[in-house]
């Protein structure tokens, strides 16, 4: 299936996702600058970045149970509302110099990516059973926009209030979130199952029991978690050794496009060589990015291992998300859908709290060396996975 057969909703997909990454890679940029300025104790200065994530991991389920109830469309729509809601109280928080307000608009923030998250499922449901992949993959690369928008869009924006350095990012927020609901407007998504019938699929226990389901989620939580504890500690570690912002922003940049930018192509892999190769691949580019941390700390170093790390992500973290759509039929998909991302985005919330205070006690070399084991048990998944699938293949060669 080639991208040119893809319907116009997996595009405007596509541009919806890359609102999502544009708007948290801006709140990345600029959350715990304002945390410190506003925050009456500066200990507390990252923790409206800390409720954001608390609130995406919060907020899967009943996103997820909400969207099976009323739609796609009504559900991305809600979550847009809530962002505009968000970026109008931290507006008004950061010209008031208000740290709970300010906290409080992270947290729409928050809930605002909890309903985005599910573009990624959507992309599965409004092609064929045989393109799946692709749009996914499609989806997810509407991210490589964001790589280069959302950091210059925050410096940009920065001069819009003489009186408030920080006022003018929330401003733009705005006008995205806006954008982000309008493009929705126009996608041509499924509508949620009518039925006066009570609920008939199996039980989630069963679903979650299911060894592919097992291995789908740790692919998705260890990919993610090892990507957050290393990403969020390496600036951090150029800091260490006098590298300039500048430096950092380099190699957060391109870390950021590697992460996105081979969408073009892994949903094309998948088809050609098997989602086991694709995830083994990504668990390998993983290993690679420690050993390069491990061996060096120049300019070549950091860059080079953080390039491998965001393509290890994609291949772990959309190779996940296709295996895990393999696992449900049409009636269990909202609480599948749910358990799967209130795991995931429970680790992606612990490893981004935990990243800054590991890399403090223990230094940027355990942190890398702790990633190992998540990488080993991502792993053995892929070759259980091999195992499941390959008496499958026998049988059809058969």
């Amino acid at each position: 299936m080639s991208t040119t057969r893809l319907p116009k909703s997996i595009y405007l997909l596509s541009l919806c996702n890359a609102y999502l990454y544009i708007c948290a890679s801006l709140l990345i940029t600029i959350s715990a600058l304002i945390g410190f300025e506003l925050a009456p104790d500066k200990r507390l200065s990252t923790l409206p970045l800390a409720l954001q994530f608390f609130a995406i991991m919060c907020g899967s389920v009943p996103a997820s149970l909400i969207m099976g109830k009323i739609g796609r469309k009504a559900g991305f729509l809600i979550g847009g509302s809530i962002g505009v809601v968000g970026a109008c109280i931290a507006l008004w928080s950061v010209f008031n110099g208000h740290f709970i307000g300010y906290c409080l608009a992270t947290i729409c923030f928050g809930l605002f990516a909890a309903f985005g998250n599910y573009y990624r499922f959507t992309a599965a449901e409004v092609v064929p059973l045989s393109g799946k992949s692709l749009a996914i993959s499609m989806v997810m690369a509407g991210g490589v926009i964001a790589a280069f928008i959302g950091p210059n869009l925050a410096n940009w924006s920065a001069g819009f209030f003489p009186s408030s350095l920080f006022a003018g990012p929330f401003a733009v927020l705005i006008g995205v979130y806006f954008l982000s609901m309008m493009t929705i407007a126009f996608a041509d998504l499924p509508a949620p199952v009518k039925s006066d019938e009570p609920y008939n699929g199996r039980s989630l226990t069963l679903i979650l029991a299911q060894p592919v389901f097992i291995i789908a989620v740790l692919c998705q939580m260890l990919g993610y978690g090892t990507m957050n504890l290393v990403m969020t500690a390496t600036p951090l570690a150029m800091q260490d050794h006098s590298y300039g912002l500048g430096a950092t922003a380099f190699v957060i940049q391109w870390h950021v496009v590697s992460m996105f930018a081979p969408s073009f192509i892994t949903g094309h892999l998948i088809q050609k060589i098997g989602i086991v190769k694709v995830l083994g691949m990504g668990v390998a580019l993983g290993l690679s990015c420690v050993a390069i941390n491990l061996m060096g700390s120049s300019m070549m170093h950091y860059t080079a291992s953080l390039v491998l790390l965001g393509v290890s992500w994609n291949f772990l973290f959309i190779g996940g998300t296709s295996l895990l759509t393999d696992v449900y039929q049409s009636s269990e998909k909202s609480r599948t859908q749910a358990a799967n991302d209130l795991i995931v985005f429970s680790t992606v919330t612990i490893t981004a709290l935990a990243a800054g205070g590991m890399h403090h006690l223990f230094g940027y070399r355990i942190v890398n060396i702790s990633v190992i084991p998540f990488l080993l048990i991502t792993g053995l998944a892929v070759i259980w996975l091999s195992r499941i699938r390959r008496p499958a293949l026998a049988s059809n060669v058969s």
